[in-house]
């Protein structure tokens, strides 16, 4: 059997990434049977699973794959091009978005295993936040977990409007966000 490229595996990796978002974004996780994956992927489930083990796994690589790419947008652009990005995404992620809070809510075992998806970015993005706080951009009357918290909030609820199809004039809620964080005079 011929050795194939990385480039030719990760090809495959994003085709089953892409299949795969499009069915958890419409079906939800439990409605996402291997049938309907294979169909949307365009791949037979030996396949789709000699990349990624179980559905679990995919939903947890495709999850973990947002996660990561948020935060990296947020530690090397700003909480604000993240605020921007997400009320421009596609549906089909912001889907994907939603499930995983829904999975986190009712089910004890992903969201235990969700702790532990991305230590290193989540580490980066707690420095970054840090940092700012160190330079002054940042209240620092306020825990750097709550700041966390306060811009965690903000995305998901702009994620949750722009998913329900009421379009998010992001200007509005970052000039509020700037004035909710900003050092105290």
């Amino acid at each position: 059997m011929p050795k194939r490229s990385e480039a030719h595996l990760q090809a495959r990796r994003d085709q089953i990434l892409a299949g795969a978002r499009r069915t958890f974004a419409q079906y939800g996780y439990e409605g996402a049977t291997v049938a309907r994956l294979e169909t949307e992927i365009g791949l037979s489930r030996g396949a789709i699973f000699n990349y990624y083990p179980n559905k679990l796994e995919l939903f947890m690589a495709l999850t973990t794959e947002d996660e990561a790419r948020a935060l990296r947008t947020w530690v090397e652009q700003g909480f604000e091009a993240t605020l921007r990005v997400i009320a421009n995404e596609n549906p089909d992620w912001l889907g994907v978005y939603l499930e995983n809070a829904r999975r986190l809510r009712t089910d004890a075992s992903f969201r235990e295993r969700w702790k532990s998806r991305n230590p290193e970015l989540e580490q980066r993005a707690h420095e970054y936040l840090a940092h700012l706080q160190e330079e002054g951009e940042v209240r620092d009357d306020v825990p750097l977990e709550q700041i966390g918290r306060f811009f965690g909030l903000i995305a998901d609820g702009v994620a949750l409007q722009t998913s329900a199809g009421f379009p998010v004039d992001v200007e509005p809620v970052l000039a509020l966000v700037r004035d909710a964080i900003a050092p105290r005079k």
